[in-house]
């Protein structure tokens, strides 16, 4: 059940499982969590029902987290973003960081680490602007 004011979470990969055991995970914890399998799908979803926190896969088919990233900065500049991946390298996760994400999170991401993560840039959104 989700908590009163709790952040809510667009999770975006590719691999589907990984999402709805996430979507599933967090809102136990009491977030308001929905999936996304790809790029194009979350910016469609942000556009019907805006959220707190994109947890957004880094190398995904068809449109990548960079490019992802890059699209919501430019239409909603508030909203955070936490970059997940397996296959990261100091230079992929230089040029997230420059298009703003919140932060860069490692493959597997132990849910404690991510819970912790996503509490904080939910209350970092909800302390700055909102949108939608």
């Amino acid at each position: 059940m989700p908590e009163p004011g709790a952040p809510r979470v667009l999770v975006v990969d590719d691999e589907e499982e990984l999402v709805s055991a996430l979507v599933e995970r967090l809102n136990l914890r009491g977030f308001r969590a929905r999936g996304a399998a790809t790029g194009a799908e979350a910016l469609e979803s942000l556009e019907r029902d805006p959220c707190d926190v994109v947890l957004l896969d880094v190398k995904m088919p068809g449109l990548g987290g960079l490019e992802v990233i890059r699209r919501i900065k430019e239409h909603r500049p508030g909203l955070e973003v936490i970059l997940l991946t397996g296959h990261g390298s100091p230079a992929s996760a230089e040029k997230g960081l420059e298009a703003g994400a919140y932060e860069y999170l490692m493959k597997p991401v132990k849910i404690e680490d991510l819970v912790r993560v996503l509490r904080s840039a939910g209350s970092s959104r909800t302390a700055g602007e909102a949108d939608g």
